[in-house]
């Protein structure tokens, strides 16, 4: 295959990951017009993002591995159309009708968890290792786009028309994809023969379902009194004990989600938390334009609110390549105390009303947020899994970062609807949220203090080199 016929390759690959991310980030505008539209709570409303989550986390190992049995070609096209099925529905949703717009989202989140990893595996197909490297950034620098653009973007589509062309813009892309796809993509999978992880992905699905559904519902007015209501009770109890079935499971697998033996290492069981503290920062993003609408009544409308996530998304674009020249400085440890230090802070600040409720005091803590992302969310997290796993556990420890973001995204769109329903909403409510957020952040400081220093981390390294070399 000559360098043309990739670039094309590339640019198929390119369009369908945007499509995905960019309605992870371009939904947060819009949820003060879908709240007004459908009538919902905040408790509820959070379930917009949530199930994106959950069944995007769910899609992922699945198609990744029947693109491997199948065709890469057949599995990513039926991603491109299971995901804009799901944006027509959710574009048709019947006002009032908010069951039907969270089974679009259920739809969009499964096709869209097969985009990036069949992307990710055509692209180890067809370019030589010399240039994959270079595909596999441009392809992992869309979802920094796609937050970049996507508020933008929803904040121009909300002024001009209804919330709904934030989906029904999917089409024409879609479809650019769907038959450009069909002539360039390889027609044939891997050819792997080993048996897929049905039982791990099902006890996985069912653990994660039934914890975010009893967060969820937690009233943090009457605490204790709504833990052991029907409501949280046994979809708790149920979490907690699929919770410890899971990694016996995964033992006996022969091909499992989770790789359970990396848990040996005390740096990947810190980094995993971490990762999910993170993800539990990053999902927290999405309200902020609600929170906005409500601290600045005067100044921020729904379709500017958009607007107000820039702040964090500038201070990331700066913050993310300044963290990984520093870090071969002072080492990963220093840069993740660091980043969850200012992520701590820019949440704390943001809940205080008195902040919160003027502009600047909005921008700032959003710059904060956004530089302890930085650490949290760029290189930090996956050097550290690199340093810890030989050659042949790589891709394994690197899924792990993956899981346990969209462990702490699914927690944070829960925990942030229960918390501001509790509280009635409003600046009371996602105020209350967010401080519950840095809270977690404090905790996360807590933990990062256990990490290797600077010099442990390079005999880690040197050591890992030499098992590498001999399992060669």
């Amino acid at each position: 295959m000559n360098d043309k016929s990739r670039n094309k390759i590339l640019l198929v690959l390119f369009l369908g990951v945007l499509m995905g991310a960019l309605d992870i980030a371009i939904v947060a505008p819009a949820l003060p017009s879908i709240q007004k539209y459908f009538g919902v709570g905040e408790r509820i409303l959070a379930w917009t993002f949530t199930i994106y989550v959950l069944f995007n986390l769910i899609g992922t190992p699945l198609m990744a591995k029947l693109s491997d049995k199948f065709s890469r070609r057949f599995i990513y096209i039926l991603d491109v159309v299971l995901f804009v099925l799901g944006s027509i529905v959710v574009a048709l949703s019947p006002q009032k009708s908010f069951a039907v717009m969270l089974a679009g989202r259920a739809l969009q989140g499964f096709g869209a968890g097969g985009i990036f990893p069949v992307a990710s595996a055509v692209i180890g197909d067809t370019f030589p290792p010399e240039n994959r490297g270079r595909a596999l950034g441009l392809i992992g620098a869309v979802f920094g786009l796609a937050f970049l653009v996507g508020p933008v973007l929803g904040g121009v589509i909300l002024s001009i028309t209804t919330w709904q062309w934030l989906f029904i813009i999917n089409l024409p892309i879609a479809l650019v994809v769907i038959v450009m796809g069909w002539r360039l993509l390889p027609s044939k999978g891997s050819g792997s023969q080993l048996r897929f992880d049905w039982n791990g992905l099902l006890i996985l699905s069912v653990l994660l379902a039934s914890l975010t559904y009893a967060l969820n519902q937690i009233d943090t007015q009457h605490f204790f009194s709504s833990l052991v209501s029907v409501r949280v009770l046994p979809f708790l109890l149920l979490g907690l004990v699929l919770m410890l079935v899971f990694p016996t499971i995964e033992r006996k697998a022969s091909d499992p989600i989770v790789n359970m033996s990396l848990f040996h290492s005390r740096q990947i069981r810190l980094s995993s938390f971490l990762s999910a503290g993170a993800g539990l920062g990053e999902s927290g993003l999405s309200f902020m334009p609600a929170l906005a609408v409500a601290a600045l009544p005067g100044i921020i409308n729904s379709h500017t609110s958009s607007y107000m996530i820039l702040p964090v998304v500038l201070a990331m674009s700066v913050g993310s390549p300044l963290v990984g020249r520093l870090m071969d400085r002072f080492g990963s440890k220093v840069m993740v105390i660091s980043g969850t230090l200012l992520l701590a802070v820019g949440m704390m600040l943001l809940s205080t009303s008195a902040i919160s409720e003027t502009l600047w005091g909005f921008i700032l803590s959003g710059v904060v947020i956004g530089f302890g992302l930085s650490s949290l969310l760029g290189a930090p997290m996956r050097y550290i899994m690199l340093n810890e796993t030989t050659a042949r556990d790589r891709t394994s420890a690197q899924g792990l970062i993956s899981l346990f973001t969209s462990i702490g995204q699914l927690a944070s769109s829960a925990l942030i609807g229960a918390v501001a329903a509790s509280k009635g909403g409003g600046v009371a409510g996602y105020g209350g949220a967010y401080r519950v957020v840095g809270f977690m952040a404090v905790i996360m400081i807590v933990l990062a203090l256990g990490l290797k220093n600077r010099q442990h981390e390079l005999l880690t390294v040197q050591n890992n080199q030499l098992d590498t070399q001999a399992e060669s």
